[in-house]
């Protein structure tokens, strides 16, 4: 497993986008998460959906992905939240390095 991931989720709105994303910085769950106004075309419930959202994405360590759900599922609108964690296969060093410093470690599970 990579040591780094980028995690994708996406909120109706500005206003709740940031509020997610300074708890995940405020908590160290993320180094950084980037705020995107975004059109999503989708099917739910049977029917075409097309609805403006607010992607986030949030750069962490792989190892801090299950308390990244588990803190989204938590705070967020949505029934069945986007969470989509793609692993880093490379970055610059200094980055990477700066990444690690701005995240904690991941909590042991019992």
């Amino acid at each position: 497993m990579s040591e780094f991931c980028v995690v994708t989720t996406t909120t109706d709105s500005q206003a709740h986008a940031r509020a997610l994303a300074a708890e995940i910085v405020r908590d160290k769950l993320g180094a950084c998460v980037q705020l995107q106004a975004i059109e999503s075309h989708y099917v739910w419930q049977g029917q075409a959906e097309q609805s403006s959202e607010w992607l986030l994405t949030i750069k962490t360590r792989s190892a801090l992905y299950p308390e990244l759900e588990r803190f989204v599922r938590a705070h967020h609108h949505y029934d069945t939240p986007q969470l989509l964690c793609l692993p880093l296969l490379a970055g610059q060093a200094d980055y990477l390095l700066w990444l690690r410093q701005q995240t904690r470690e991941p909590e042991l599970s019992a």
